[in-house]
């Protein structure tokens, strides 16, 4: 859960059956939430008042939400816009980010992965705040940038076990099954040892104690993984 005061998001998306999932997910995260469904609305709202991070859609009605990102830079907009589109293609993810985006999230897309991903604008963000003593020994996991940190210190991590630690962390505090890790990690359909998850499990242990991070990926019996926060983050 989200600590102190409720960070701001802002989203913008058109489509009604999209945004409101969505931002239910988000406020039950503990965000303060606004939705518009127009480049327009957006561009008003981000003057009117702050956001740390815009969830942007680029299909809109008024104008292309490219647009939109350019016109929130160039009017003063420091916090961090993530693209949410169907638009896949490498070049528009180049041209969306040369536009000032920070993170790119293409349709259909999971809501713990956009979970995720908001968390680590967030930190991004929070972080260029100058609150550092409070992150020391934090954990902070970059999904764009597939990069995770204790405090200011990378974690080198294999791409399977980033991948583990990722979906551990979307579900904090919660049980995630095996034969979730296992398909959404490896394949649906491996047939190989599911020992090879455990000796992945291993090593992101290790490495994360090595470093001091206070969160502990536990073991639930016949069920699962967890990852935990220290008793002092609860």
């Amino acid at each position: 859960m989200l600590r102190g005061v409720a960070h701001r998001v802002l989203v913008v998306e058109d489509e009604e059956d999209i945004a409101i999932p969505l931002v239910r997910t988000l406020e039950r995260e503990g965000y303060d939430v606004l939705w518009v469904d127009s480049g327009q609305r957006a561009l008003d709202e981000l003057q009117a008042r702050s956001a740390e991070v815009v969830i942007l859609d680029l299909g809109l009605p008024d104008m292309d939400g490219l647009e939109v990102c350019r016109k929130a830079r160039d009017g003063g907009y420091e916090g961090a816009i993530m693209i949410v589109t169907a638009r896949a293609g490498e070049l528009d993810r180049v041209v969306g980010l040369d536009y000032g985006a920070d993170d790119y999230l293409s349709k259909p897309f999971g809501l713990a992965e956009l979970q995720a991903r908001v968390r680590a604008l967030i930190r991004r963000t929070s972080g260029a705040g100058g609150h550092g003593d409070e992150d020391d020994g934090a954990l902070r996991i970059d999904v764009a940038a597939r990069r995770v940190y204790a405090g200011e210190d990378e974690v080198p991590l294999t791409g399977k076990e980033f991948d583990v630690l990722s979906i551990l962390a979307a579900h904090r505090d919660k049980v995630v099954s095996r034969g979730r890790l296992m398909a959404d990690v490896w394949d649906e359909n491996w047939y190989g040892s599911t020992k090879t998850l455990d000796v992945t499990i291993g090593r992101l242990r290790q490495k994360l104690e090595s470093v001091g991070v206070s969160e502990r990926v536990v073991a639930v019996r016949g069920v699962g993984f967890r990852l935990e926060g220290s008793p002092s983050d609860a």
